[in-house]
């Protein structure tokens, strides 16, 4: 039985609004315990799983596979070293009233009143950390920069911090003297502050100077040893998270969406869109131009991918299905290969989607050296009539999707309600990017999670069976792509540690590696990080008891 996120909301609401559970939380101690059965999965042997069936060898060689991360929701040290504010430390002190400067409070529009201002202290741990990355064995990992750690008022005009230079420098060569080849993200959802209060950060052209100036910067200081770089993640759920629902930063959306003091459903996403897709060309140029042919490296975006089904066998819901494609990936796909938006986007969206002079087409066209797909799920999709009268991006599309039909979900539901288990999306997507855009594709995030829950023992809370399960069988979709022609290189799991997961706080788990954090942020592999070690290293043993990692963090 899943848990939705309004129930828990509801809950935790109750629980968090007591005098008395305000007094343990600033005291530090434990939240009661959410008691589910989102965790009580089937039980299964993980040598159903084995690695002498598929393991790193099926692939072919070159084949990267690593974990991904982000800044805001790894690093912690918010307020340490130099670092300005972002726009995340912003839109989680926003209460009634206005913005507060604390590190004590609660953050009313995160599922459990938490923040990244601590996270897991990756910023102060990450030795350790790349220790275990080694043991496991992994080729790659993906972090992102903070842009305001290294310019704190987002311009290079306006400072540049010394230490959080130092601080990406250190942890790419750690990676490095580990073997490991750092993959860096330009901008994974934290803008700084100081660039949203001058001009409403990416609602303006005027980011577009300011992005290209910041890439052109870490380019110069990191481009000699990462050779794999990403301009933004996800510009679509910046979008659509940020600009139409308004539940993550900046928190802005129309009235008639959600709980917002402004915004605007129906316009702001595009334009956002559109300013990323600019940035994005804008930084590809400067590489190209300044630093391609010393540094060799590879520029590309990433996008949140998901597969839609025809909820029925019917054209109205395959064409349901062929739009929500264009209105969730091709939205920024075709842009960046093409020049130009879909042809379904311009004749829904009208006028309120911006439009590229003829210099903007050529300067996106084929800006990416490849695209990056972050695949979790898959939807049903059917045809819905769309109101003029409160138009917005999620009814553009003339879509209606849903994780149902004849109330039968389209695969295993998980901690999130936006996460069903459905691993030929993967080959899906995949197939459809080969053949419409026929590009390099790194996979550069795909995960499950679980709730958190502190009354589990740790030897239960290590034993994720169903992430072995779940990873198991995208790996195998992910083969079966590449058996049919798709030029993919990499896999990235989400992610080698529990982490801040935006909206949703620390509620849920996606990582490989066990964050305790109610002591010390003590790390525990799980055993999916066996798992993956074991396939990565093409052994067979795979069940809790075999030859254990040994890192421990104290």
């Amino acid at each position: 039985r899943l848990i939705s996120i309004d129930m828990m909301k509801k809950k935790l609401s109750f629980i968090l609004g007591s005098p008395f559970t305000c007094c343990l939380l600033l005291l530090g101690l434990l939240l009661p315990p959410l008691h589910t059965e989102c965790l009580q999965h089937p039980v299964f042997d993980g040598d159903e799983y084995p690695a002498s069936l598929l393991n790193r060898s099926s692939f072919p060689p070159g084949f990267t596979f690593g974990t991904s991360s982000s800044a805001y929701q790894y690093e912690g040290a918010t307020f340490t070293d130099g670092r300005g504010l972002s726009n995340w430390d912003v839109f989680v002190r926003e209460q009634p009233g206005g913005f507060v400067l604390s590190v004590v409070l609660r953050a009313e529009k995160i599922l459990d009143h938490t923040t990244g201002d601590v996270a897991e202290e990756f910023y102060y741990r990450y030795k350790e950390d790349v220790k275990l990355m080694k043991e496991i064995g992994l080729d790659a990992f993906r972090f992102s920069i903070a842009w305001s750690r290294v310019l704190p008022r987002g311009k290079t005009g306006l400072g540049i911090n010394k230490k959080g230079v130092d601080f990406y420098n250190g942890l790419i060569d750690e990676l490095l003297l580990n073997g490991i080849e750092p993959q860096a993200t330009l901008m994974h959802w934290d803008l700084p502050q100081y660039l949203e209060d001058e001009y409403g950060g990416f609602l303006s052209s005027k980011i577009v100077g300011d992005f290209r100036d910041y890439a052109d910067f870490c380019f110069q200081e990191f481009g000699d040893r990462v050779k794999n770089w990403i301009t933004v993640n996800e510009p679509n759920s910046i979008a659509d998270k940020g600009y139409v629902q308004g539940n993550n930063s900046p928190g802005r959306c129309s009235s008639y969406v959600g709980n917002c003091t402004d915004g605007n459903s129906a316009t702001e996403p595009y334009i956002v869109v559109h300013n990323i897709l600019l940035s994005h060309a804008a930084a590809a140029n400067v590489y190209r131009e300044k630093y391609k042919a010393s540094q060799n490296g590879m520029v590309g975006i990433t996008m949140s991918t998901r597969w839609y089904v025809p909820k029925y066998p019917t054209k109205a819901c395959k064409e349901a299905a062929s739009r929500a494609l264009d209105f969730g990936f091709a939205w920024m796909a075709r842009p960046v290969v093409y020049g130009e938006y879909p042809e379904s986007m311009k004749a829904l969206v009208g006028d309120r989607l911006p439009k590229f002079t003829e210099e903007q087409k050529q300067m996106l066209k084929g800006s990416v050296d490849f695209l990056g797909v972050n695949y979790y799920s898959a939807y049903y999709a059917e045809d819905a009539s769309s109101s003029t009268i409160n138009p917005s991006y999620t009814t553009d599309s003339q879509v209606n999707i849903t994780m149902h039909k004849n109330g039968i979900p389209i695969g295993q539901p998980t901690a999130c309600d936006w996460l069903y288990i459905y691993p030929e999306g993967m080959l899906e997507i995949l197939v459809y990017v080969k053949e419409e855009y026929n590009v390099p594709v790194f996979l550069t995030e795909n995960g499950v999670a679980d709730l958190s829950n502190n009354s589990l023992p740790l030897n239960d809370a290590l034993d994720d069976e169903l992430r072995i399960k779940f990873h198991y069988l995208h790996l195998k979709y992910l083969l079966e792509s590449v058996k049919a022609g798709v030029d993919v290189r990499g896999y990235s799991l989400w992610s080698f540690l529990d982490n801040f997961e935006w909206e949703l706080g620390y509620t849920v788990r996606f990582g490989i590696t066990f964050v305790d954090f109610q002591d010390n942020l003590k790390r525990y592999p799980k055993r999916s990080a066996l798992w993956f070690r074991n396939f990565l290293q093409k052994q067979t043993a795979t069940s809790a008891t075999a030859t254990p990692l040994l890192y421990s963090s104290q």
